[in-house]
């Protein structure tokens, strides 16, 4: 086995990890103050191809296999969790599907936008009556004539707020149950969507998530994206390489606390000498080591998996459920490490522990990745 990354990621890696600490970090105050990501950033975003990791050299994007992409993504954890939210929910769920199942047509009509960053992505399945229950979805598309109508409401989706386009699931077939859901291009800009007010969140400032409503919104059939019905499997299945993502994401967070926690360590003194002598301190500092390296080997090997195209449903969930609480530990432990100015907000310490919150929620809850991997190892036996 070699971990080694080929040159021209790591090199892609150390210019990402640079954007993300100095770049990104250096309008963190900014990002939150305002809920905004500024224009800028995201027009150096787009020169460094991070809106197109997943899209096709063809269509203007890099065309980053999944072990690629997951350590872009770790790079860019290093940075405002945000900016980093704000990117890969476009770059990892936003447009995957596009790619993975979209008709030529759809491709060209969508990809180099989407590549340039001219039109964000998101996608669009959570619901107020459905959650982690994804498969009690109720927005409903009909057939009628070239026109889907569909009619329901999202809620919490990223990135709607400034999308172009959405990848939305909706129940075509309710006699077939799960079997029975189909997936849509929709612009927002479509007749009969509308785009509710930004949620407040506790974190993650800059990655905006809105609900977004379908009142006999009129979307062309042939925005239909992938075969009509094609299940709550598939549909699914798109979240899945997302959750992998996010596992590197994760470890790039961690990988930046334990460095900030290293230096604060070393230049803090107490009792006439840095906390870092203090075997208390050590001890934390080596537990979020251990945390980093096991959570990096993990999304590395199913990145490795995907692309070689095996099924990773559950080791993909093995790999978010360890890194986002793995995350969790070493940010509690990083505000620990730095004490009274971990609490501050003028310190990096005290948004990552806010912001790194929400990773064990989204894209399938901690709880609901210990189900997928006990289902999965039971039906194995």
């Amino acid at each position: 086995m070699d971990f080694t990354l080929p040159a021209d990621l790591r090199e892609m890696q150390t210019h990402i990890r640079h954007f993300a600490i100095h770049d990104v970090e250096a309008r963190a105050h900014e990002i939150e103050e305002t809920n905004r990501v500024p224009p800028e950033l995201i027009r150096q975003a787009a020169e460094l191809g991070l809106f197109g990791l997943s899209i096709p050299e063809e269509y203007g994007g890099v065309g980053l296999g999944m072990l690629g992409r997951c350590a872009v993504y770790e790079a860019l954890g290093q940075g405002h969790m945000g900016f980093g939210g704000m990117v890969s929910a476009h770059a990892s769920i936003g447009t995957s599907g596009l790619v993975k199942l979209g008709t030529p047509e759809q491709k060209q009509k969508y990809l180099p936008r989407m590549a340039s960053g001219e039109c964000i992505a998101g996608f669009a399945i959570t619901e107020p009556s459905s959650g982690s229950d994804a498969a009690n979805i109720r927005t409903r598309a009909e057939k009628r004539g070239d026109t889907y109508i569909l009619n329901g409401t999202k809620h919490y989706i990223s990135n709607a707020p400034i999308a172009g386009l959405l990848t939305v699931i909706a129940i075509t077939a309710p006699e077939k149950g799960s079997k029975g859901m189909s997936a849509f291009l929709v612009e927002p800009s479509m007749p009969g969507v509308s785009v509710g007010k930004i949620d407040e969140k506790m974190g993650q400032k800059g990655a905006l998530s809105a609900e977004v409503i379908f009142d006999n919104a009129e979307v062309p059939a042939e925005n239909l994206l992938g075969p009509l019905d094609l299940g709550y499997r598939e549909a699914l299945g798109i979240l899945t390489n997302g959750r992998v993502g996010i596992a590197a994401r994760s470890t790039g967070a961690m990988q930046r606390l334990l460095d900030l926690s290293v230096a604060h360590a070393q230049g803090r003194e107490q009792f006439g000498q840095p906390i870092s002598s203090f075997q208390a301190v050590q001890f934390m500092l080596a537990e979020m080591e251990v945390d980093i390296q096991t959570s990096r080997v993990l999304w590395q090997k199913v990145a490795w998996m995907v692309d070689q195209g095996q099924d990773v449903r559950r080791m993909a969930s093995v790999a978010k459920y360890h890194a986002t609480e793995a995350l969790s530990r070493v940010a509690d432990k990083a505000v620990q490490v730095a004490g009274g100015v971990g609490y501050m907000k003028d310190a990096p310490f005290e948004r990552f522990y806010r912001d790194q919150r929400l990773l064990r929620i989204y894209e399938g809850t901690s709880e609901i990745q210990k189900l997928i991997i006990a289902g999965d190892l039971l039906r194995a036996r």
